[in-house]
């Protein structure tokens, strides 16, 4: 616990403890990691579907091997698993890989209130089950109805076949809050711990694009970048690629957590209410007031933000609107340029999973001390006069933390006039020898996997963590 600890009124009870993703051109978190400090643009030519309308713009981010699935591990009926919405069998693998990155096993679960938080959409599988695909012998209403089902599947088991995976008893919440799913999710799960309503929160977004005329739609409403670049916060931004994610981070109390990611120091939602513009008019009024009253009621002084993870789309009026947002509140009384970036920069839009990435390049930062960078970003946009004057600083190369404070916010917005912020702080922890036992004794190292290169992926991290003796304890909670 650093120093600053001191600057929160109220010490939340909860930490993020573990995270597990899938994203544009990235099947882990690893992959992810490196494709952001190498400054790769993750979108791509998509390949979901052929080229058959002009105005369907022809490039999205696109997650890698979303076809595979292993129905054995999670005990589901083979023909059910055929039958089963891609989004149910993404978020039940993620869930699963961000349990065991916290050191636990599934059966750590079974019994306890541990609480599911899911942001979508919609499925834009449906049309194919209920319209296209009116085969006998199927079990698409119960793999695809009405979104419940695949997020009741990862945790409550009322099923002889084993098929609701990890038998714990929490409250389920679906949020289909339009772009900012995520973020709302994480603030209801944030505040049930506090509450005392649930010790454990399972929060995820999920987003694929699967049917091209919901492109279509997006592209009508002129918000999609033809040229498959989202140019956040620069004067040619000309909106974004619709893109894909799934991502699950888990929230656990801190005194009994096993290993922390970041601390959760608030969480806080509002929404606009009625605009002249429209429904699809994102407020910087209402933004300003929310990160006002956010910022009084966790008692931290807004001037400490160490970095601002924006919500940044590349969009004609959502980077003006949230950079001003940003400028009035944030950077009075600073002494340096409050950095900020967007990760939809270097993925494109994952919707109601944008929240999650955002959460995760934070995380990433965190872990490596170094914010990973935007890019297509030269010009600032003429309207966010805290970037022309120099009061905010686009991040555009690997960068060290500046400060040692760890103060990190991320914002969201969307259609419907949602808005979201949550303020994460650093868990700072120096390794004392590296993490290497004191004594030489041997240590062995009991694991095992559904295949041979899982259990090699394990022995290569095991190497590379040079006997770390935590990182070692964690296998033998997993394992044991």
């Amino acid at each position: 616990m650093s120093s600053h600890d001191v600057l929160i009124a109220n010490d939340p009870p909860s930490s993020l403890v573990r995270v597990a993703g899938a994203f544009p051109s990235s099947k882990n978190i690893h992959e992810f990691r490196d494709h952001l400090f190498n400054k790769d643009n993750m979108v791509t030519p998509n390949k979901r579907w052929d080229d058959f309308h002009p105005e369907i713009p022809k490039y999205a981010g696109i997650v890698p091997d979303v076809t595979k699935f292993d129905t054995g591990f999670f005990g589901i009926h083979e023909r059910q698993s055929h039958s089963l919405d891609t989004l149910a069998r993404l978020i039940q693998e993620k869930t699963i890989e961000a349990v065991y990155d916290a050191g636990l096993h599934p059966s750590d679960l079974e019994g306890t209130r541990t609480g599911v938080f899911i942001g979508s959409c919609f499925s834009e599988s449906d049309k194919s089950w209920y319209f296209d695909r009116m085969l006998p012998q199927t079990y698409a209403m119960t793999g695809n109805v009405g979104l419940l089902f695949y997020y009741n599947r990862p945790t409550v088991n009322d099923s002889p076949q084993g098929e609701l995976f990890l038998e714990a008893k929490g409250s389920i919440l679906h949020n289909r809050h339009s772009l900012q799913q995520l973020l709302y999710a994480l603030e209801h799960a944030f505040r049930s711990i506090r509450m005392g309503e649930i010790d454990m929160a399972i929060v995820g977004g999920v987003q694929l694009c699967l049917f091209p005329f919901v492109t279509l739609q997006f592209a009508r409403l002129g918000v999609l970048s033809k040229d498959g670049f989202c140019k956040v916060f620069d004067k040619s931004g000309n909106g974004y690629s619709r893109s894909e994610a799934v991502g699950i981070i888990i929230l656990q109390k801190s005194k009994v957590a096993k290993r922390v990611y970041a601390r959760v120091v608030h969480a806080k939602t509002s929404c606009d209410g009625y605009k002249e513009q429209g429904i699809t008019y994102p407020s910087g009024k209402a933004q300003m007031e929310l990160l006002n009253d956010f910022y009084g009621e966790c008692n931290v002084q807004k001037h400490d933000l160490s970095f601002m993870e924006a919500h940044g789309t590349g969009t004609f009026v959502g980077d003006p609107e949230e950079g001003t947002a940003i400028d009035e509140t944030m950077t009075a009384n600073r002494k340096t340029p409050l950095l900020i970036g967007s990760v939809k920069s270097n993925i494109g839009h994952t919707e109601p999973a944008s929240g999650i990435c955002s959460i995760i390049k934070c995380i990433i930062g965190m872990e490596t001390g170094y914010i990973p960078p935007n890019i297509h970003y030269e010009t600032p946009h003429e309207t966010i006069k805290g970037l022309v004057e120099g009061r905010l600083k686009v991040v555009t190369e690997k960068m060290p933390f500046e400060d040692d404070r760890g103060l990190v916010g991320v914002n969201s917005f969307g259609f419907g006039g949602g808005n979201c912020h949550v303020l994460l702080q650093v868990k700072a922890k120096k390794k004392v020898n590296k993490g290497q036992p004191k004594d030489n004794l041997p240590r062995l190292v009991c694991i095992s996997g559904r295949t041979e290169e899982a259990v090699h992926s394990l022995c290569d991290e095991i190497s590379q963590n040079v006997l770390d003796v935590e990182h070692i304890r964690l296998l033998h909670d997993v394992f044991r």
